[in-house]
Formats: structure tokens, sequence, C-alpha cells
């Protein structure tokens, strides 16, 4: 089985490179297509082949300047184009992200079996809709749902069929809590007492603002740390409220390396993710991976992976944007060391089993099979 797992503008690396890896543990065939991830490292390719032929002049310039969108916008058709001759070579493509949906729609190949997994564009927060997309979904033979949230809103938003919907969970990224554990960055070293994290993209839709709200509550022995860069959000109401807040708040703001992971998800004895809406997250599937207790709100799929082996749920679930209940349930977990150890051992069993790349990639493979076989 050849596979192209495809990412043209390095959205998601660890999916990627966790996906890509477990497919070929399986024996698969994979490359994978994408471009120079220009904020960090990426995990080292083990048994499959990565190309960065996508953006090969705009990823070597400034993140964010006019000068790389306007290059990459050059660059981006004769990179599909590109993309489309060489298409013959594998069974299936699996686009984990299309740059531009309504365009690349009309460019993708016939021939190869393709699969779309549908990451970000489910969110209906901040205007997101899927009309865009549309005409890129019509022309996949599958689409994969991160969670049955998502396959909901493909049938229903977007008229995707039900029979061209497969639903295969977001795997946990394993990789990273068997990275080695160095020094926490200087930024957050020397915590004064439990903390409370909040990690990834600071993004109007994640809720930033009502976990502050929330920790303005609790008593203030506890520390919060804001880790990751900001996107379309005010800082300054962020930081104002973070001013506002009778505990420490730390906030940093720069990109963090996986390797500086293990420190900072093991030093937090709570993981925070109060978004105002999802499908699935890659902030909760490292945060299972390093079985941490997790409090999070009760939108898109989280939901589904609150009830996993025997029963015990793997995330505490609180209503969206209600910060005095996630300050009561923040207040429980950093007192309640028997309450943290259930939700732990919870998350660990999670990442084990269900959500383990091994479990997703023969679910993935499956699927590819039914797929070339027609």
């Amino acid at each position: 089985m050849r596979v192209q797992i495809v990412d043209p503008s390095a959205q998601t690396p660890p999916f990627d490179h966790s996906l890509s890896a477990a497919l070929a543990r399986l024996g698969a065939e994979v490359e994978l297509s994408t471009t120079r991830f220009v904020h960090g490292a990426v995990p080292e390719a083990r048994g499959y082949a990565v190309s960065e032929a996508f953006y090969p002049r705009s990823s070597s310039m400034l993140s964010g300047s006019l000068r790389r969108r306007v290059t990459g916008l050059a660059e981006h058709v004769p990179g599909m184009l590109g993309h489309r001759r060489g298409a013959g070579a594998f069974d299936v493509i699996n686009y984990q992200w299309l740059t531009l949906p309504g365009i690349d729609g009309r460019l993708l190949p016939s021939g190869p079996a393709k699969v779309w997994t549908t990451h970000g564009f489910l969110r209906a927060a901040e205007g997101g809709g899927i009309g865009a997309p549309r005409r890129a979904l019509e022309r996949m033979d599958a689409v994969i749902a991160l969670s049955e949230f998502g396959a909901a809103r493909l049938r229903e938003d977007a008229g995707v069929p039900a029979e061209r919907i497969e639903v295969i969970p977001h795997g946990v990224f394993e990789y990273l809590a068997r990275l080695p554990e160095r020094p926490l960055p200087p930024e957050l070293r020397d915590p004064a007492g439990p903390v409370i994290l909040s990690f990834g993209l600071i993004r109007p839709y994640k809720g930033v603002d009502v976990l502050l709200r929330a920790f303005a509550e609790l008593e203030p022995h506890a520390e919060l740390w804001i880790v990751g860069r900001p996107l379309g959000v005010d800082m300054a109401e962020i930081e104002a409220l973070a001013d506002a807040a009778a505990g420490r708040v730390r906030i940093l703001t720069r990109f963090v390396d996986d390797a500086d992971l293990p420190s900072i998800f093991n030093a937090a004895r709570v993981v925070a993710l109060p978004y105002r809406d999802v499908d699935q997250s890659g902030v909760l599937a490292t945060a299972l991976a390093f079985g941490k207790a997790i409090v999070a709100s009760d939108v898109g799929g989280f939901g589904e992976v609150a009830a996993v082996g025997d029963g015990e749920p793997a995330i505490a679930l609180v209503p969206p944007g209600d910060a005095g209940e996630l300050a009561a349930t923040l207040s429980r977990l950093l007192g309640d060391r028997v309450e943290r150890e259930r939700l732990q051992a919870a998350a660990q069993a999670a990442a084990a089993g269900p959500y383990s790349w091994d479990r997703v990639a023969a679910e993935t493979l499956a699927l590819y099979e039914r797929l070339a076989s027609r």
C-alpha cells in the first residue's frame, strides 16, 4: 500500500509525522508531502519518506511577513500542480489540510483514492463555515472526522453523504512523553504553587479569557501558565485579566519547541481547555499522552473522550463559558489528589487504548485498503 500524507503548509506536523510513522509500522509505504516547518524541530522520520516540495521559497522567509504571504500565494498553484503530476505513484492520498480549498478543489488529482482528514474547518467559532471546502469535499472518496461531532457537521452543514464519512479519533502524541525532560524555560522556573496549564495558540475560541476569570476566583496559592503564541486575540484584555488575578499568572507567547514540552506538562497539576468551540484538539492529545488531569469545556468532540475503558471519565467537563463552574472544578482538582489520580489513570488508559497511534493507524489503513480495492 503506497500512501501519501499531504499537509502543504505544515499546519499539523505532530499529527502528520505520528500518523506517517504508525502507518509505516504497519507495513505501508508512506511519503509525507509538506513544506519546511519554520517554527522549530519536527519529529524524526522513522520508516517513511518526507518531501518538502511545497512553498520552497516562501518557507525560508520571515513567518507572518507580507513578503512571505505574497511569495507563498505565487507558489501555491505550481505546488499543487506538481503534486497532481506525481499523484500516480500512490494508491491513496490523505490530505490533512488544503491551504486554499476553494481553489484546490479544482487542482486535486484524479486516479488515486483521495481522503481528507478534517481538522480545523469544522469549528463554527470565529466565522468558520464550511462553504469554501465544499468543492474539495465533493472530490474526496472518503472524509475522516476526528469525532462524532465532526461527522454530524459534515453531514448536516456540508452535505457529505454518511457513507463517505469515517470517524477515526485523534491519536495522542506519545512521542512527546518519551522525550527526555530538560529544565523548564527560564520564564517558567521555580513555581511557587500548583500549576494550571493553558497550552497552544492563544485564539478567541480557546477561552483563555474565561480561564483567567475563573483563576481570579481561586485562592492565590496556585499559578496559571498561559503558553502559546497569540493569533487574532486582544492581548491587552488577556494581560489586564492576568493583572487582576490574585494568583501569579505567567504568559509565555513565543513558540515552544517540542523538547520543552515534557518539563512544562510534567510541572502542571491540571491542564485546562476552556474552549468555546472545537472538533478535536492537539493540546488534548498532548495532555492525554502525559497522563494529566484535564478540565475542558463540554463542546465538540471533547465529551466523546470523557468515558473510555471501564467507563471512568478521562476529562472533567464543564459548561462552555462558565467561569464559575470552571473555577469550582479547578479548585476541586487542585486540592483532591484522589480525584486527580483517578483522572490521570483514565487519561493513561485512553492514551494506551483507543487513542494510541497504533490503533488509529490500523483504522486508517483499513479505510485506505477498502478505498484502494474499489
